[in-house]
C-alpha cells in the first residue's frame, strides 16, 4: 500500500513528540502488526515499511507442514497442514510459505482499524515514557534546570522537561526557598524510577553534590578537571566550606572560583538563594591545610599533629577565637567536614597558661 499522506504525518509526529523518525516507523509496525494479530491470529504477521517509497505492506504468513508442531519454538514461524493449506492453494507442498497481504482498510475492518489506532498512541506513549526514563536516568546524581509550576504548602511542582512533571518536597527545599510560579531553579536529581506513567525523579536542594554540580556550572576550570574539590562541608541554605586545589601551578584556583569582581561564585550563590559559600585552598602539608580551613579566622599555631589519627590543636589569637569556632561551632564543624581533619581550638592565652606557647 502506497501512502505519501500517512509518512508524511509520521514524520510531522515524530517531530511534535521528540523522537527520530525512525522510533515513529517502529512503533507504527508494531501497532499494525498487534492490530493485524486480531484479524488473523493463527498467521505470523509481517510488516514492511519502505519510506522512502511511501510503502506500507503487513502479511499474514504461515509455513506448510505435515503435521503441526506440538510445542513450537517462540520465534518459529505459525504453521499450517498441508490439507488445509491446499484449500488456500492447490498447488501448495510440505515447506512453502503462505503468504496472504491484510490490507489496512479492508481486510482490517473499522474495529481493527480502531484498533490500530489505539495502539498506536499507546506505543507511542510507552516509547516517550521509556525516553523520559532513560534521559532522567542519565541526570541521576546530576543537576538540572526546572521551572515551578506551582506551589503549596508541602510541595512545589516542578516542570523539568521531556514532558515530566516532579514535585519538590518542602523538606528537600533549603530553608531561605521561597518560591513562585515561573522561578527558574536548579536542583539535584537524587534518585530516577521508572513507573506505569512519568519516571519519578526524586529531586532536592539540600544535597551537597548540588554545590558541586553548580561549581562545575559556572567554573569551567572545575568541569574541566583543571580545578579539582578536595572537599565539602554544608549546612544547607546557610554556609558551605569548600577545599579546592589547582592541579596547574599557573593557575589561581581561589582567584578562578571567585571570578572577576567575585561574578562566578555570586553565580553560585544566587542559585542557592543566599547560602554562603566559603572557598579555601587545599594542601598536603596538614598545618597549612588546618590554617587555611578555618579561615576568616587566623591561627597563630598548628600543634599536635598526628597524621594517623588526623588529630590537631589549632592556636588562635584570643579575638580570633569566637570566628574560628563561628555561631554554634559552625566554622571549626565545617572546617572538621571538609579537611578531614579533628581540629581542637585554644585561644592564645589559654594555649600560655598551659605552656603549649611561649609568645
Amino acid at each position: 500500500m502506497v501512502n505519501k499522506e500517512l509518512f508524511k504525518l509520521l514524520e510531522e509526529y515524530a517531530v511534535e513528540c521528540g523522537v527520530t523518525y525512525e522510533e515513529m516507523i517502529e512503533v507504527l509496525k508494531k501497532s499494525l502488526a498487534a492490530s493485524a494479530k486480531k484479524v488473523e491470529p493463527n498467521s505470523t504477521i509481517v510488516v514492511k515499511v519502505n519510506p522512502e517509497k511511501n510503502e506500507l505492506v503487513v502479511t499474514a504468513q504461515r509455513q506448510v507442514v505435515e503435521e503441526l508442531s506440538t510445542e513450537p519454538a517462540a520465534d518459529a514461524i505459525a504453521e499450517i497442514t498441508l490439507e488445509d493449506a491446499k484449500k488456500i492453494k492447490s498447488t501448495a507442498k510440505v515447506g512453502d510459505i503462505l503468504t496472504t497481504i491484510v490490507s489496512t482498510k479492508e481486510d482490517f475492518g473499522r474495529q481493527a482499524a480502531r484498533s490500530a489506532k489505539s495502539t498506536f498512541a499507546s506505543n507511542i506513549k510507552a516509547l516517550l515514557r521509556e525516553k523520559a526514563y532513560q534521559y532522567f536516568k542519565d541526570k541521576e546524581d546530576d543537576m538540572i534546570s526546572a521551572s515551578v509550576l506551582k506551589v503549596d504548602d508541602n510541595f512545589a511542582y516542578l516542570s523539568i522537561g521531556q514532558g515530566t512533571t516532579a514535585v519538590l518536597p518542602r523538606a528537600e527545599w533549603l530553608p531561605n526557598d521561597s518560591f513562585a510560579v515561573g522561578d527558574k531553579i536548579s536542583v539535584y536529581v537524587k534518585k530516577v524510577e521508572q513507573t506505569t506513567k512519568d519516571p519519578k525523579v526524586k529531586l532536592s536542594r539540600l544535597d551537597r553534590s548540588l554545590i558541586t554540580r553548580l561549581l562545575e556550572n559556572y567554573i569551567p576550570e572545575i568541569k574541566e578537571g583543571i580545578i579539582e574539590i578536595k572537599g565539602i562541608a554544608r549546612d544547607a541554605g546557610d554556609r558551605s566550606k569548600i577545599a579546592i586545589y589547582s592541579t596547574d601551578p599557573k593557575v589561581d584556583a581561589l582567584g578562578s572560583c571567585v571570578g572577576e569582581n567575585g561574578n562566578r561564585i555570586k553565580e553560585v550563590v544566587q542559585s542557592l538563594n543566599g547560602e554562603k559559600i566559603d572557598l579555601y585552598k587545599w594542601s598536603d602539608d596538614p598545618e597549612e591545610l588546618i590554617r587555611n580551613s578555618l579561615q576568616p579566622a587566623k591561627v597563630t599555631l598548628v600543634l599536635n599533629i598526628d597524621p594517623k589519627e588526623k588529630t590537631s590543636l589549632a592556636i588562635v589569637p584570643d579575638d580570633q577565637l569566637s570566628l574560628a569556632i563561628g555561631k554554634a561551632g559552625q566554622n571549626v564543624r565545617l572546617a572538621v567536614q571538609s579537611c578531614g581533619w579533628k581540629i581542637d581550638i585554644k585561644s592564645a592565652s589559654d594555649a600560655r597558661t598551659e605552656g603549649l606557647l611561649n609568645i
